[in-house]
């Protein structure tokens, strides 16, 4: 391509234009030879690189995170995959970071080599090691009794009190730099845990490591609250409605359904609209004596945006694509020139809307819903998610929120409106049709409330995050910058 640009510009600017430059460096033999003898060009070219030399070269000898924490990675996994109902959940790397992790997998844990330490502790540091490596976020209690992939390397501190900051450390940007600059592999890039001892860190005061240890607990606590709320709101949900309708053994190969079902305005005409999971949800609400309304009819708007040609540059604003609002507390958002599309500030949200994933694997992300904070609201946010207004005088927004995003009385009446093949897509016409179903306005007030208080304590969580990595990033470029005032300086 590069050739055919030359061959394609004006003759008398064939000579003298650049249409490729080649990135490179001069570095001593000596440092090929140290370590791990990297000879990849990236190693050296990555700004991660030049982080770690700056650490290095400071006059004051620092550990490495070997001396302060324990890194290691459990054997890759050979499992026999059984049904939901014998086999134990597991989580790929990937599905460990979203917000509400949902087992697609179960595995015979008697077939499982070392499965014990397949499960991970609340409060363990883990990082991703393979494909988009170092990524960094806690374990909390959403992966309670989950088996979890060996693509996340674990880092258990060998003092409680570095803790927190090793987990604020390994977040910052000089952190990821160097972790991303350590990366090998040319399709999958890889991390060791190797590569994670050899990462120098400087130790702060015995104050401030407390300081990071307090703001870690607090994100631990608060995530792991919030997962117990939006547990108990989905229960309360579930009590009122008769249980989940999986009890009933509604499991089936082959059905059959009227003529007329399929002759409506939609004319939907895939076996998976019609369902018998979504079927039978419907039926189990009408046995129950519980009336259901159209989405449409308890909310202000349901739409989505025009498609439009995303520039992303550091000059942007903050991007929330479906990737990013369905995992927890993304480090790496991208930024967006807003000025590419139309009237930019349609694309934003307010508290209280409920956004929806509209494209995407039926399995997966599609048909997901989140609640809109106050910590959205500077974001611009992606055309494929529709956007749900709840009109407060019918319908509370932590209430909606329940009814769409449940996973067994829910999700399957939302997912089951998906068209396509390839990457199935959801239409706001489709999702304005779902039916909600209403129970008593006492029940539909506490449920709403204890769901509206896990999304703020989720929030407050990312808050408090964001606060420890960017004081985390600020310790570090006062500590290269030779201020030593905030560092424990006597450790080696």
């Amino acid at each position: 391509m590069a050739i055919r640009a030359k061959l394609s510009a004006p003759r008398d600017e064939q000579q003298s234009w650049r249409w490729h430059e080649a990135k490179w460096t001069s570095i001593s033999a000596s440092i090929l030879k140290r370590g791990d003898r990297r000879m990849e060009g990236d190693n050296y070219l990555l700004g991660g690189y030049g982080v770690r030399l700056a650490f290095e070269s400071q006059h004051v000898p620092l550990p490495t995170i070997h001396k302060l924490a324990t890194v290691w990675q459990p054997s890759r996994l050979k499992g026999i995959q059984l049904t939901r109902e014998h086999g134990t959940p597991f989580l790929a790397a990937t599905q460990v970071y979203d917000l509400r992790p949902s087992p697609r997998k179960f595995l015979s844990l008697d077939r499982t080599a070392g499965s014990n330490e397949r499960f991970i502790d609340n409060g363990t540091i883990v990082i991703t090691c393979s494909g988009n490596v170092g990524r960094v976020t806690l374990i909390y209690k959403a992966h309670a009794g989950v088996l979890i992939s060996h693509d996340l390397l674990r880092v258990t501190p060998k003092s409680d009190r570095a803790w927190g900051w090793l987990y604020a450390f390994l977040r910052s940007a000089q952190g990821g730099a160097m972790m991303t600059s350590a990366q090998y592999g040319h399709m999958i890039k890889h991390l060791e845990p190797s590569h994670i001892n050899a990462i120098p860190i400087p130790i702060p005061r015995d104050d401030i490591l407390d300081e990071f240890h307090k703001h870690a607990k607090q994100v631990l606590d608060s995530r792991n609250q919030a997962w117990e709320l939006q547990v108990a709101a989905e229960k309360m949900f579930s009590d009122a409605v008769g249980g989940h309708p999986a009890a009933t053994g509604i499991s089936k190969v082959g059905f059959s359904v009227g003529t007329s079902e399929l002759f409506g305005k939609r004319r939907r005409f895939e076996a998976s609209y019609h369902s018998p999971a979504a079927t039978e949800i419907l039926t189990q609400f009408k046995n129950a004596g519980l009336r259901t309304q159209p989405l449409r009819n308890v909310t202000e708007k349901v739409w989505w945006m025009t498609r439009f040609k995303r520039v992303f540059g550091d000059a942007g604003v903050r991007y929330m694509s479906a990737d990013n609002l369905f995992s927890i507390n993304p480090s790496d958002a991208k930024k967006v020139m807003i000025e590419q599309a139309e009237n930019p500030d349609s694309y934003r949200v307010k508290a209280g809307w409920i956004v929806m994933a509209c494209s995407g694997q039926t399995y997966g992300l599609n048909g997901s819903v989140a609640l809109m904070t106050e910590q959205h609201e500077d974001a611009f946010f992606s055309h494929d998610l529709v956007r749900i207004i709840a009109d407060a005088d019918h319908i509370r927004a932590g209430y909606l929120f329940t009814v769409l995003g449940h996973p067994q009385l829910g999700r399957p009446l939302v997912i089951r409106n998906a068209y396509g093949t390839s990457i199935p897509h959801l239409d706001p016409e489709d999702i304005a049709a779902i039916p909600i179903v209403r129970l008593a306005e006492n029940i539909e007030r506490d449920i709403a409330d204890l769901m509206e208080r896990s999304i703020q304590l989720r929030a407050s969580a990312d808050v408090i995050e964001n606060a420890m990595t960017k004081r985390a990033s600020d310790l570090n470029d006062r500590f290269l910058a030779g201020d030593t005032a905030e560092f424990n300086i006597a450790y080696s």
